[in-house]
């Protein structure tokens, strides 16, 4: 997904693919539409583990997104490959133990590895700090991680389109 004729592909990776990584999934496909970029960046996410194949994201997830209008009831959990490392242009983890295992699974292939990023370093205030994963707490984790995914996310659009302007003008 590198070509100016195809979109930007954007990989959102947490650990299960039910909690983290969908709601950045969401809020991003959101966000993108809001800003007249939904045609110009496709947005999927993944999981590093393979415990909740095929589930949709958890319902206080899906509860949270919904408290601020977005619809995440459609994802359903997968595992990255190698071959999605090749396939998008930006792949983004939700902590540093993510992005890790991301960077261990395109060693040796710098241009893999210079697609993995971290989420909360599209945000000024949240730089270098991870998204919590909210599985094992309470309602109150969700909204944390809704709101800190919604300030990166934020950041993130902007990159997405300094990254469609660069390439429409050749740069």
């Amino acid at each position: 997904m590198t070509t100016s004729e195809r979109p930007l592909g954007v990989m959102m990776v947490c650990l299960g693919n039910i909690c983290r990584s969908p709601t950045a999934h969401g809020l991003l496909r959101e966000r993108l539409v809001t800003a007249g970029l939904g045609d110009a960046v496709e947005v999927a996410s993944s999981g590093l583990g393979t415990w909740h194949l095929g589930a949709p994201p958890d319902p206080r997830a899906q509860a949270t997104a919904a408290e601020h209008g977005i619809d995440i009831s459609d994802l359903r959990a997968q595992k990255i490959t190698v071959d999605d490392l090749d396939a998008y242009d930006y792949v983004i983890a939700m902590d540093h133990d993510n992005h890790d295992d991301l960077m261990a699974m395109a060693e040796g292939h710098s241009d893999r590895q210079g697609r993995i990023h971290l989420l909360g370093d599209f945000s000024p205030q949240d730089a270098g700090r991870p998204v919590g994963d909210p599985y094992y707490g309470g309602d109150d984790g969700f909204t944390q991680v809704f709101e800190m995914i919604d300030r990166c996310v934020a950041g993130l659009v902007a990159a997405l389109r300094d990254d469609l302007d660069s390439r429409a003008s050749g740069h």
